[in-house]
This record gives C-alpha cells, structure tokens and sequence, in this order.
C-alpha cells in the first residue's frame, strides 16, 4: 500500500506546466491575442527550471527508500537501514524531480516592425535564428515566438 501510495505520489511530481510556444492550456483556447512581427536579433540557449517543486519526489523517494531499507536486517540493524534508506531515498527523490523538472529553452530578443525590442523565453522545441522573421504572439496567458 505505501508503495502505491509513494508511486502515484512520484507520478504527480512529474506533471509541470509546459513552456512550450505550440502548447496551450485549455483556459487559453479561443482566446483573442495579439500579433506582432518583427526579426530575430539574439538567440540565447537556457535552462527553464520548474519552480513549483510538489516535494513529491523527496516524499515517494523516502517512502521508497524506507521500504527498502525496513527489508534489510533485523533489530536494531533494520531501525538504521529503514531510516539511511529513507533519508538517502528521499535525496534521491528529490533531486530525479528537480532533473524531471528542467527543460531546454531559448531567451529570444526581437526587433519588432514598430522599432521596439521584446526578449521572450521559452521552450526549445522550435527552430528560431537570428535574421528570422517571427510573430510574437501575446494577450491573455503567456508570450510566444513562433516562425512566420
């Protein structure tokens, strides 16, 4: 049961926020946005580091770790492998959500048509180079760069 308990734990951990310019939330669907267009002036690898940690994985690593550990030994021996089990499972929960929790971007800077300068961050999941012509779309939920 704990184990089932600790896996559904780990799996909703797993779910984050996409910062992705082809995806949209549903509340963002049928939405009116904004279009601009302009060029690409400066493109910049980044990492986008989920900032809405659940703990789930240093909870379901613990309880994991524990489980394994309370499976060693006997007396007082098992007492220590159970809590060194749950501690170490728990650091390793934690840093498995922290990795799951980083992806690829870009910080795009953009000349617009009307002269201004916009730098937007997102996703990687799109080709964008300096001299492109892109729109950038924005309004009601995040900005997003995509090709024209």
């Amino acid at each position: 049961m704990t184990a089932a308990v600790a896996a559904v734990a780990l799996v909703s951990g797993c779910a984050n926020r996409s910062a992705s310019s082809a995806v949209y939330s549903y509340d963002q669907a049928q939405r009116e946005q904004i279009v601009r267009t302009g060029v690409v002036t400066g493109v910049r690898p980044v990492t986008i580091q989920n900032d809405k940690s659940s703990g789930a994985g240093l909870l379901a690593g613990g309880a994991l770790g524990g489980v394994a550990g309370n499976a060693i030994g006997g007396g007082s021996g098992r007492t220590i492998a159970t809590v060194g089990g749950a501690i170490l499972g728990a650091l390793a929960g934690n840093m498995v959500e922290n990795r799951v929790g980083t992806t690829s971007g870009l910080e795009i800077t953009v000349r617009l048509d009307n002269g201004e300068t916009r730098v937007v961050t997102q996703e990687a999941d799109v080709p964008i180079s300096v001299g492109q012509r892109v729109q950038v779309i924005s309004g009601n939920g995040p900005t997003r760069i995509t090709p024209m």
